[in-house]
Protein backbone atom coordinates (compact mmCIF):
# COMPACT_ATOMS: atom_id res chain seq x y z
CA UNK A 1 0.00 0.00 0.00
CA UNK A 2 1.32 3.43 -0.99
CA UNK A 3 1.52 5.98 1.82
CA UNK A 4 1.33 9.75 1.32
CA UNK A 5 1.72 12.85 3.43
CA UNK A 6 -1.30 14.33 1.63
CA UNK A 7 -4.00 12.91 -0.63
CA UNK A 8 -6.22 15.32 -2.53
CA UNK A 9 -9.63 14.11 -3.69
CA UNK A 10 -10.67 16.13 -6.75
CA UNK A 11 -8.52 17.83 -9.38
CA UNK A 12 -10.32 21.13 -10.01
CA UNK A 13 -8.71 24.55 -9.41
CA UNK A 14 -8.82 23.89 -5.67
CA UNK A 15 -7.52 20.32 -5.73
CA UNK A 16 -4.74 20.54 -8.29
CA UNK A 17 -3.40 23.82 -6.85
CA UNK A 18 -3.46 22.32 -3.34
CA UNK A 19 -1.53 19.30 -4.63
CA UNK A 20 1.10 21.47 -6.31
CA UNK A 21 1.61 23.58 -3.18
CA UNK A 22 1.89 20.46 -1.01
CA UNK A 23 4.54 19.08 -3.37
CA UNK A 24 6.40 22.41 -3.37
CA UNK A 25 6.51 22.21 0.42
CA UNK A 26 8.18 18.79 0.29
CA UNK A 27 5.20 16.57 1.01
CA UNK A 28 4.65 13.29 -0.80
CA UNK A 29 1.36 13.97 -2.57
CA UNK A 30 -1.33 12.04 -4.42
CA UNK A 31 -4.33 13.39 -6.30
CA UNK A 32 -7.46 11.36 -7.03
CA UNK A 33 -9.80 12.20 -9.92
CA UNK A 34 -12.85 10.17 -10.89
CA UNK A 35 -12.76 11.30 -14.54
CA UNK A 36 -10.09 10.45 -17.10
CA UNK A 37 -9.02 14.09 -17.40
CA UNK A 38 -7.86 16.49 -14.71
CA UNK A 39 -9.20 19.99 -14.09
CA UNK A 40 -12.64 19.46 -12.59
CA UNK A 41 -15.74 21.43 -13.54
CA UNK A 42 -13.90 24.71 -14.17
CA UNK A 43 -11.53 23.44 -16.84
CA UNK A 44 -13.82 20.86 -18.45
CA UNK A 45 -17.41 22.11 -18.26
CA UNK A 46 -17.21 25.52 -16.61
CA UNK A 47 -14.91 28.54 -16.65
CA UNK A 48 -12.63 27.65 -19.55
CA UNK A 49 -15.08 26.28 -22.14
CA UNK A 50 -17.62 29.03 -21.41
CA UNK A 51 -14.97 31.72 -21.94
CA UNK A 52 -13.93 30.06 -25.21
CA UNK A 53 -17.53 30.24 -26.46
CA UNK A 54 -17.94 33.79 -25.17
CA UNK A 55 -14.87 34.89 -27.12
CA UNK A 56 -15.86 33.02 -30.30
CA UNK A 57 -19.41 34.37 -30.22
CA UNK A 58 -18.07 37.88 -29.55
CA UNK A 59 -15.97 37.67 -32.74
CA UNK A 60 -19.03 36.51 -34.66
CA UNK A 61 -21.16 39.35 -33.32
CA UNK A 62 -18.45 41.90 -34.17
CA UNK A 63 -18.26 40.57 -37.72
CA UNK A 64 -22.05 40.71 -38.08
CA UNK A 65 -22.65 44.10 -36.46
CA UNK A 66 -19.51 46.14 -35.85
CA UNK A 67 -16.81 45.53 -38.46
CA UNK A 68 -18.38 47.93 -40.94
CA UNK A 69 -18.09 50.90 -38.59
CA UNK A 70 -14.36 50.16 -38.35
CA UNK A 71 -14.04 50.29 -42.12
CA UNK A 72 -13.93 46.51 -42.54
CA UNK A 73 -16.29 45.45 -45.29
CA UNK A 74 -17.08 41.81 -45.86
CA UNK A 75 -18.52 40.79 -49.21
CA UNK A 76 -20.77 37.76 -49.20
CA UNK A 77 -22.52 36.07 -46.31
CA UNK A 78 -20.98 35.62 -42.89
CA UNK A 79 -21.64 32.01 -41.96
CA UNK A 80 -21.78 30.52 -38.50
CA UNK A 81 -20.15 27.09 -38.13
CA UNK A 82 -21.34 26.06 -34.68
CA UNK A 83 -19.68 22.65 -34.97
CA UNK A 84 -16.29 24.28 -35.53
CA UNK A 85 -16.89 26.74 -32.69
CA UNK A 86 -17.63 23.84 -30.32
CA UNK A 87 -14.56 21.98 -31.64
CA UNK A 88 -12.35 25.01 -30.92
CA UNK A 89 -13.79 25.15 -27.40
CA UNK A 90 -12.94 21.47 -26.94
CA UNK A 91 -9.40 22.11 -28.19
CA UNK A 92 -8.91 24.90 -25.64
CA UNK A 93 -10.16 22.57 -22.90
CA UNK A 94 -7.85 19.78 -24.10
CA UNK A 95 -4.78 22.03 -24.08
CA UNK A 96 -5.62 23.29 -20.60
CA UNK A 97 -6.23 19.88 -19.04
CA UNK A 98 -3.03 18.53 -20.59
CA UNK A 99 -1.27 21.46 -18.95
CA UNK A 100 -2.55 20.29 -15.56
CA UNK A 101 -1.31 16.75 -16.25
CA UNK A 102 2.11 18.24 -17.10
CA UNK A 103 2.15 20.14 -13.79
CA UNK A 104 1.34 16.96 -11.85
CA UNK A 105 4.25 15.19 -13.54
CA UNK A 106 6.60 18.15 -13.07
CA UNK A 107 5.84 18.27 -9.33
CA UNK A 108 6.09 14.47 -8.94
CA UNK A 109 2.48 14.14 -7.80
CA UNK A 110 1.00 10.65 -8.16
CA UNK A 111 -2.29 10.74 -10.09
CA UNK A 112 -4.95 8.12 -9.40
CA UNK A 113 -7.94 7.80 -11.73
CA UNK A 114 -11.14 6.58 -10.12
CA UNK A 115 -13.70 7.35 -7.43
CA UNK A 116 -12.03 8.10 -4.11
CA UNK A 117 -13.93 6.99 -1.00
CA UNK A 118 -12.91 6.93 2.65
CA UNK A 119 -12.45 3.56 4.32
CA UNK A 120 -11.50 5.40 7.50
CA UNK A 121 -9.78 8.67 8.42
CA UNK A 122 -6.42 7.65 6.95
CA UNK A 123 -7.29 5.18 4.17
CA UNK A 124 -8.89 5.95 0.80
CA UNK A 125 -10.19 3.31 -1.59
CA UNK A 126 -10.00 4.22 -5.28
CA UNK A 127 -12.42 2.43 -7.60
CA UNK A 128 -11.96 2.50 -11.38
CA UNK A 129 -14.35 0.04 -12.98
CA UNK A 130 -13.51 -3.36 -11.52
CA UNK A 131 -10.11 -2.22 -10.32
CA UNK A 132 -9.79 -1.22 -6.66
CA UNK A 133 -6.77 -0.04 -4.73
CA UNK A 134 -6.26 1.56 -1.34
CA UNK A 135 -3.80 4.27 -0.34
CA UNK A 136 -2.88 5.60 3.07
CA UNK A 137 -2.79 9.36 3.69
CA UNK A 138 -1.63 11.17 6.82
CA UNK A 139 -3.71 14.16 5.68
CA UNK A 140 -6.54 14.41 3.15
CA UNK A 141 -7.90 17.46 1.34
CA UNK A 142 -11.44 17.08 0.02
CA UNK A 143 -11.86 19.15 -3.16
CA UNK A 144 -14.79 17.40 -4.82
CA UNK A 145 -16.45 20.62 -6.01
CA UNK A 146 -20.05 21.10 -7.06
CA UNK A 147 -22.57 20.24 -9.75
CA UNK A 148 -25.47 22.18 -11.29
CA UNK A 149 -28.45 22.57 -8.98
CA UNK A 150 -32.05 22.33 -10.13
CA UNK A 151 -35.53 22.88 -8.71
CA UNK A 152 -37.36 19.87 -7.25
CA UNK A 153 -40.16 19.96 -9.83
CA UNK A 154 -37.85 20.22 -12.86
CA UNK A 155 -36.89 17.01 -14.63
CA UNK A 156 -33.63 17.59 -16.50
CA UNK A 157 -33.64 15.48 -19.66
CA UNK A 158 -30.27 16.95 -20.81
CA UNK A 159 -31.73 17.22 -24.30
CA UNK A 160 -34.17 20.14 -24.26
CA UNK A 161 -34.21 20.89 -20.53
CA UNK A 162 -30.52 21.31 -19.87
CA UNK A 163 -27.79 22.52 -17.51
CA UNK A 164 -24.67 24.52 -18.34
CA UNK A 165 -22.84 21.27 -19.14
CA UNK A 166 -25.14 20.50 -22.08
CA UNK A 167 -25.30 24.18 -23.13
CA UNK A 168 -21.56 24.01 -23.83
CA UNK A 169 -22.08 21.27 -26.41
CA UNK A 170 -25.13 22.30 -28.41
CA UNK A 171 -25.64 20.81 -31.86
CA UNK A 172 -27.74 23.75 -33.01
CA UNK A 173 -28.46 27.34 -32.08
CA UNK A 174 -31.78 27.45 -30.23
CA UNK A 175 -34.64 29.37 -31.79
CA UNK A 176 -35.78 30.46 -28.33
CA UNK A 177 -33.65 29.70 -25.29
CA UNK A 178 -35.44 30.17 -21.97
CA UNK A 179 -32.93 30.71 -19.17
CA UNK A 180 -34.10 30.08 -15.62
CA UNK A 181 -31.83 32.14 -13.39
CA UNK A 182 -30.28 35.57 -13.93
CA UNK A 183 -26.96 34.78 -12.29
CA UNK A 184 -23.48 34.48 -13.78
CA UNK A 185 -23.92 31.17 -15.65
CA UNK A 186 -27.32 31.99 -17.14
CA UNK A 187 -26.25 35.44 -18.34
CA UNK A 188 -22.96 34.27 -19.86
CA UNK A 189 -24.47 31.37 -21.79
CA UNK A 190 -27.57 33.38 -22.63
CA UNK A 191 -25.35 36.02 -24.21
CA UNK A 192 -23.42 33.39 -26.19
CA UNK A 193 -26.58 32.09 -27.88
CA UNK A 194 -28.15 35.54 -28.22
CA UNK A 195 -25.08 36.58 -30.25
CA UNK A 196 -25.43 33.49 -32.41
CA UNK A 197 -29.03 34.34 -33.30
CA UNK A 198 -31.23 32.81 -30.62
CA UNK A 199 -34.09 34.63 -28.96
CA UNK A 200 -33.18 34.57 -25.25
CA UNK A 201 -35.54 35.08 -22.31
CA UNK A 202 -34.11 35.22 -18.78
CA UNK A 203 -36.55 34.38 -15.98
CA UNK A 204 -35.27 35.45 -12.55
CA UNK A 205 -36.90 34.91 -9.14
CA UNK A 206 -35.30 37.98 -7.53
CA UNK A 207 -36.16 41.56 -8.48
CA UNK A 208 -32.90 42.02 -10.37
CA UNK A 209 -30.23 40.03 -12.19
CA UNK A 210 -26.85 39.22 -10.54
CA UNK A 211 -28.58 39.93 -7.21
CA UNK A 212 -25.49 39.36 -5.03
CA UNK A 213 -23.59 42.18 -6.74
CA UNK A 214 -24.05 45.94 -6.39
CA UNK A 215 -27.47 47.06 -7.65
CA UNK A 216 -25.88 49.65 -9.96
CA UNK A 217 -24.12 46.79 -11.77
CA UNK A 218 -27.40 44.87 -12.10
CA UNK A 219 -29.15 47.87 -13.64
CA UNK A 220 -26.31 48.64 -16.05
CA UNK A 221 -25.86 45.07 -17.27
CA UNK A 222 -29.58 44.55 -17.76
CA UNK A 223 -29.84 47.82 -19.69
CA UNK A 224 -26.98 46.82 -21.99
CA UNK A 225 -28.15 43.24 -22.52
CA UNK A 226 -31.67 44.49 -23.32
CA UNK A 227 -30.11 46.63 -26.06
CA UNK A 228 -28.42 43.46 -27.31
CA UNK A 229 -31.83 41.78 -27.59
CA UNK A 230 -32.07 39.68 -24.42
CA UNK A 231 -35.47 39.77 -22.70
CA UNK A 232 -35.70 39.83 -18.91
CA UNK A 233 -38.49 38.76 -16.60
CA UNK A 234 -37.46 39.55 -13.01
CA UNK A 235 -39.59 38.86 -9.91
CA UNK A 236 -40.90 35.75 -11.67
CA UNK A 237 -41.23 32.50 -9.73
CA UNK A 238 -41.01 29.41 -11.94
CA UNK A 239 -43.57 26.78 -10.96
CA UNK A 240 -43.37 24.22 -13.77
CA UNK A 241 -41.23 23.13 -16.71
CA UNK A 242 -42.52 20.61 -19.24
CA UNK A 243 -41.54 19.27 -22.65
CA UNK A 244 -43.65 18.06 -25.55
CA UNK A 245 -41.67 16.99 -28.58
CA UNK A 246 -39.26 19.82 -29.36
CA UNK A 247 -41.19 22.44 -27.39
CA UNK A 248 -40.43 23.37 -23.79
CA UNK A 249 -43.00 25.23 -21.68
CA UNK A 250 -42.00 27.19 -18.60
CA UNK A 251 -44.73 28.39 -16.27
CA UNK A 252 -44.12 31.18 -13.76
CA UNK A 253 -45.97 33.70 -11.62
CA UNK A 254 -45.02 37.37 -11.73
CA UNK A 255 -44.90 39.81 -8.79
CA UNK A 256 -48.67 40.34 -9.10
CA UNK A 257 -49.31 36.58 -8.83
CA UNK A 258 -50.33 36.47 -12.46
CA UNK A 259 -49.42 33.25 -14.28
CA UNK A 260 -47.05 33.70 -17.22
CA UNK A 261 -46.10 31.06 -19.80
CA UNK A 262 -42.92 30.91 -21.89
CA UNK A 263 -42.49 28.57 -24.84
CA UNK A 264 -39.16 27.76 -26.44
CA UNK A 265 -37.17 24.91 -27.93
CA UNK A 266 -34.58 24.78 -25.13
CA UNK A 267 -34.60 25.63 -21.43
CA UNK A 268 -31.33 26.25 -19.57
CA UNK A 269 -31.70 25.69 -15.84
CA UNK A 270 -29.07 27.84 -14.13
CA UNK A 271 -30.26 28.28 -10.56
CA UNK A 272 -26.85 27.80 -8.98
CA UNK A 273 -24.71 24.86 -7.99
CA UNK A 274 -24.67 22.44 -5.06
CA UNK A 275 -21.76 20.71 -3.26
CA UNK A 276 -20.80 17.31 -4.62
CA UNK A 277 -19.98 14.59 -2.09
CA UNK A 278 -21.66 11.54 -3.64
CA UNK A 279 -19.54 8.41 -3.35
CA UNK A 280 -17.07 10.06 -0.95
CA UNK A 281 -18.29 7.97 2.01
CA UNK A 282 -17.30 10.79 4.35
CA UNK A 283 -19.19 9.05 7.14
CA UNK A 284 -16.57 6.26 7.20
CA UNK A 285 -14.03 8.86 8.28
CA UNK A 286 -16.47 10.56 10.65
CA UNK A 287 -16.55 13.79 8.61
CA UNK A 288 -19.64 15.92 9.24
CA UNK A 289 -21.75 17.12 6.32
CA UNK A 290 -24.34 19.86 6.88
CA UNK A 291 -28.02 19.61 5.98
CA UNK A 292 -27.26 21.65 2.83
CA UNK A 293 -24.73 19.04 1.72
CA UNK A 294 -21.64 21.11 2.53
CA UNK A 295 -18.69 19.82 4.48
CA UNK A 296 -18.42 21.60 7.82
CA UNK A 297 -15.03 23.27 8.39
CA UNK A 298 -13.41 25.68 10.83
CA UNK A 299 -11.44 28.84 9.97
CA UNK A 300 -8.46 26.67 8.96
CA UNK A 301 -10.74 24.68 6.61
CA UNK A 302 -10.25 21.68 8.88
CA UNK A 303 -13.18 19.30 9.28
CA UNK A 304 -14.20 17.82 12.62
CA UNK A 305 -11.56 15.14 11.89
CA UNK A 306 -8.24 16.90 12.49
CA UNK A 307 -6.24 15.36 9.59
CA UNK A 308 -9.00 15.95 6.97
CA UNK A 309 -9.57 19.33 5.32
CA UNK A 310 -12.04 20.55 2.70
CA UNK A 311 -11.85 23.41 0.20
CA UNK A 312 -13.68 25.07 -2.69
CA UNK A 313 -17.31 24.59 -3.69
CA UNK A 314 -17.83 21.81 -1.17
CA UNK A 315 -17.43 24.24 1.77
CA UNK A 316 -19.13 27.51 2.69
CA UNK A 317 -18.58 30.70 0.70
CA UNK A 318 -18.75 31.78 -2.91
CA UNK A 319 -18.37 29.02 -5.48
CA UNK A 320 -15.44 30.54 -7.37
CA UNK A 321 -12.44 28.82 -8.95
CA UNK A 322 -9.97 31.38 -7.61
CA UNK A 323 -11.44 31.12 -4.11
CA UNK A 324 -10.87 27.35 -4.26
CA UNK A 325 -7.27 27.85 -5.41
CA UNK A 326 -6.52 30.27 -2.57
CA UNK A 327 -7.99 27.79 -0.11
CA UNK A 328 -5.91 24.99 -1.60
CA UNK A 329 -2.73 26.96 -1.04
CA UNK A 330 -3.79 27.93 2.48
CA UNK A 331 -4.51 24.35 3.55
CA UNK A 332 -1.22 23.08 2.09
CA UNK A 333 0.67 25.72 4.07
CA UNK A 334 -1.30 24.99 7.27
CA UNK A 335 -0.41 21.28 6.97
CA UNK A 336 3.23 22.34 6.54
CA UNK A 337 3.06 24.32 9.80
CA UNK A 338 2.81 27.80 8.30
CA UNK A 339 0.25 30.47 9.25
CA UNK A 340 -1.43 31.72 6.05
CA UNK A 341 -4.76 33.53 5.88
CA UNK A 342 -7.44 34.51 3.37
CA UNK A 343 -9.46 37.73 3.48
CA UNK A 344 -12.72 36.51 1.97
CA UNK A 345 -13.96 40.08 1.65
CA UNK A 346 -11.25 40.65 -0.95
CA UNK A 347 -12.00 37.74 -3.27
CA UNK A 348 -13.33 39.35 -6.46
CA UNK A 349 -16.42 38.26 -8.36
CA UNK A 350 -16.66 38.47 -12.15
CA UNK A 351 -19.34 38.04 -14.82
CA UNK A 352 -17.74 37.44 -18.24
CA UNK A 353 -20.51 38.92 -20.34
CA UNK A 354 -19.64 41.87 -22.57
CA UNK A 355 -19.41 44.34 -21.04
CA UNK A 356 -17.78 42.44 -18.21
CA UNK A 357 -18.83 42.93 -14.59
CA UNK A 358 -16.39 42.78 -11.67
CA UNK A 359 -16.68 43.50 -7.98
CA UNK A 360 -14.67 43.34 -4.76
CA UNK A 361 -15.44 44.32 -1.18
CA UNK A 362 -18.74 45.65 0.11
CA UNK A 363 -21.66 46.68 -2.07
CA UNK A 364 -23.55 49.90 -1.43
CA UNK A 365 -26.50 47.87 -0.10
CA UNK A 366 -24.25 46.05 2.40
CA UNK A 367 -22.78 49.32 3.69
CA UNK A 368 -26.26 50.79 4.12
CA UNK A 369 -27.46 47.68 5.98
CA UNK A 370 -24.41 47.85 8.27
CA UNK A 371 -25.00 51.59 8.79
CA UNK A 372 -21.48 52.41 7.64
CA UNK A 373 -21.01 56.02 6.59
CA UNK A 374 -19.39 56.05 3.17
CA UNK A 375 -18.58 58.16 0.12
CA UNK A 376 -19.28 57.07 -3.44
CA UNK A 377 -17.41 58.08 -6.57
CA UNK A 378 -18.51 56.89 -10.02
CA UNK A 379 -17.04 57.47 -13.47
CA UNK A 380 -18.61 56.43 -16.80
CA UNK A 381 -16.57 54.44 -19.31
CA UNK A 382 -17.95 56.55 -22.17
CA UNK A 383 -15.90 59.51 -20.88
CA UNK A 384 -12.65 57.64 -21.64
CA UNK A 385 -10.75 58.14 -24.90
CA UNK A 386 -9.79 54.44 -24.83
CA UNK A 387 -13.43 53.36 -24.60
CA UNK A 388 -14.43 55.56 -27.52
CA UNK A 389 -11.49 54.26 -29.57
CA UNK A 390 -12.57 50.64 -29.10
CA UNK A 391 -16.30 51.34 -29.18
CA UNK A 392 -16.81 49.92 -25.68
CA UNK A 393 -18.54 52.85 -24.05
CA UNK A 394 -20.99 51.03 -21.76
CA UNK A 395 -20.34 50.76 -18.04
CA UNK A 396 -18.68 52.57 -15.17
CA UNK A 397 -16.32 52.23 -12.21
CA UNK A 398 -17.71 52.94 -8.74
CA UNK A 399 -15.53 53.29 -5.65
CA UNK A 400 -16.97 53.27 -2.14
CA UNK A 401 -14.77 54.62 0.65
CA UNK A 402 -15.15 55.20 4.37
CA UNK A 403 -16.49 58.70 5.05
CA UNK A 404 -14.07 59.31 7.95
CA UNK A 405 -10.87 57.45 6.96
CA UNK A 406 -11.26 57.37 3.13
CA UNK A 407 -10.26 53.67 3.15
CA UNK A 408 -11.64 51.90 0.07
CA UNK A 409 -14.47 49.56 1.13
CA UNK A 410 -15.73 48.34 -2.23
CA UNK A 411 -15.07 48.67 -5.95
CA UNK A 412 -17.69 47.81 -8.56
CA UNK A 413 -17.12 47.87 -12.31
CA UNK A 414 -18.96 47.28 -15.56
CA UNK A 415 -17.05 47.63 -18.82
CA UNK A 416 -14.45 46.31 -21.21
CA UNK A 417 -11.74 44.20 -19.54
CA UNK A 418 -12.90 44.93 -15.99
CA UNK A 419 -12.35 41.22 -15.20
CA UNK A 420 -8.64 42.07 -15.39
CA UNK A 421 -8.99 45.61 -14.06
CA UNK A 422 -10.50 44.46 -10.75
CA UNK A 423 -7.06 43.19 -9.70
CA UNK A 424 -5.97 46.82 -9.22
CA UNK A 425 -8.79 47.29 -6.72
CA UNK A 426 -7.94 44.04 -4.90
CA UNK A 427 -4.29 45.10 -4.62
CA UNK A 428 -5.21 48.53 -3.30
CA UNK A 429 -7.65 47.09 -0.75
CA UNK A 430 -5.16 44.41 0.41
CA UNK A 431 -2.89 47.28 1.42
CA UNK A 432 -5.84 49.26 2.87
CA UNK A 433 -5.44 52.09 0.40
CA UNK A 434 -7.58 55.20 0.55
CA UNK A 435 -9.48 56.57 -2.43
CA UNK A 436 -6.98 59.43 -2.44
CA UNK A 437 -4.08 56.93 -2.65
CA UNK A 438 -5.55 55.50 -5.87
CA UNK A 439 -6.32 58.98 -7.22
CA UNK A 440 -2.69 60.01 -6.85
CA UNK A 441 -1.32 56.99 -8.75
CA UNK A 442 -0.36 57.59 -12.37
CA UNK A 443 -2.49 55.60 -14.79
CA UNK A 444 -1.34 55.17 -18.38
CA UNK A 445 -3.28 57.08 -21.03
CA UNK A 446 -5.31 56.04 -22.91
CA UNK A 447 -6.48 53.01 -20.92
CA UNK A 448 -9.66 51.64 -19.38
CA UNK A 449 -7.82 51.80 -16.04
CA UNK A 450 -8.09 55.58 -16.06
CA UNK A 451 -11.71 55.08 -14.99
CA UNK A 452 -10.42 53.70 -11.67
CA UNK A 453 -8.35 56.84 -11.04
CA UNK A 454 -11.26 59.07 -12.02
CA UNK A 455 -13.71 57.17 -9.77
CA UNK A 456 -11.21 57.54 -6.91
CA UNK A 457 -11.03 61.27 -7.62
CA UNK A 458 -14.83 61.40 -7.63
CA UNK A 459 -14.89 59.67 -4.22
CA UNK A 460 -12.28 62.18 -2.96
CA UNK A 461 -14.28 65.41 -2.64
CA UNK A 462 -15.89 64.98 -6.07
CA UNK A 463 -12.66 65.81 -7.92
CA UNK A 464 -13.06 63.78 -11.14
CA UNK A 465 -11.27 65.60 -13.95
CA UNK A 466 -12.98 64.35 -17.10
CA UNK A 467 -16.69 64.71 -16.25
Amino acid sequence: MSTYDVAVIGSGPGGYVAAIRCAQLGMKTAIIEKYDVLGGTCLNVGCIPSKALLDSSHHYEDAMKHFEEHGIEITGDIKLNLKKMIERKASVVDQTTKGIAFLMDKNKIDVFTGMGAFKDATHIEITNGKKKETIEAKNTIIATGSKPATLPFIKLDKDRIITSTEALNMKEVPKHLIVIGGGVIGLELGQVYNRLGAEVSVVEYMDRIIPTMDSAQSKELMKVMKKQGVKFYVSHKVSAVSKKGKEVTVTATDKNDKEVTFKGDYCLVSVGRKPYTEGLKAENAGVKITERGMIDVNDQLQTNIKNIYAIGDVVRGAMLAHKASEEGVMVAEIIAGQKPHIDYNLIPGVVYTWPEVASVGKTEEQLKDAKVEYKSGQFPMRALGRSRASGDTDGFVKILSDKKTDEVLGVHMVGARVADLIAEAVTAMEFRASAEDISRMSHAHPTYAEAVKEAALAATDDRALHI
